[in-house]
């Protein structure tokens, strides 16, 4: 390839001779078999000499569907960096879960903070009892039957990380 050809004689090759990369679709998550779930989004500002900075504040829940799952909140510019930044760091501090079928083991109580969560196993078909923040974990966890309670705060980032403690500290007994 001739380095003086410009752009548009190369046609669609980049400068290695390659196709340029494709931007937008993450296809290492599509590899992976990862879901990702936004639980929460928030508008967060730090005072500069010259004024305030707007960023913003993501919580994002990636899991498998089949026991693994991790969760991370990050910063960015705007909530699609963000949101990106969050899956990164979630994919690598993701835990495995012990699932007894389509539940949760035994009964568990955490309380991490304010937030106090309580886990029950449920009955086959049943479903996710559960708010908008348990359920987001128990979904990509891949548990299908719980029932849970949270007591204490409404905080959704509290909340999810109490969930993924309370789940960590499962311990499947042997028959």
């Amino acid at each position: 390839m001739d380095p003086k050809q410009t752009a548009q004689q190369r046609g669609r090759q980049g400068q290695n001779g390659r196709r340029p990369r494709k931007f937008g679709k993450n296809n290492d998550q599509a590899k992976s078999g990862l879901e990702r779930k936004l639980v929460s989004i928030r508008r967060v500002t730090r005072s500069y000499k010259g004024g305030k900075r707007l960023r913003m504040s993501v919580l994002v829940v990636v899991g498998d569907r089949a026991g693994r799952v991790g969760v991370a909140i990050a910063k960015g510019a705007d909530v699609k960096a963000a949101e990106e930044k969050a899956a990164k760091i979630a994919e690598k501090n993701m835990i495995k879960i012990n699932i007894k079928g389509n539940t949760i083991s035994h009964l568990v109580y955490h309380k991490k903070g304010a937030a106090k969560i309580l886990l029950r196993p449920a009955a086959p078909g049943t479903g996710i009892i559960a708010g908008s923040a348990i359920r987001a974990v128990a979904e990509l966890a891949g548990i299908k039957d719980i029932l849970s309670k949270v007591i204490g705060t409404n905080n959704k980032i509290t909340n999810v990380y109490a969930t993924m403690e309370a789940l960590s500290s499962l311990i499947v007994r042997p028959k």
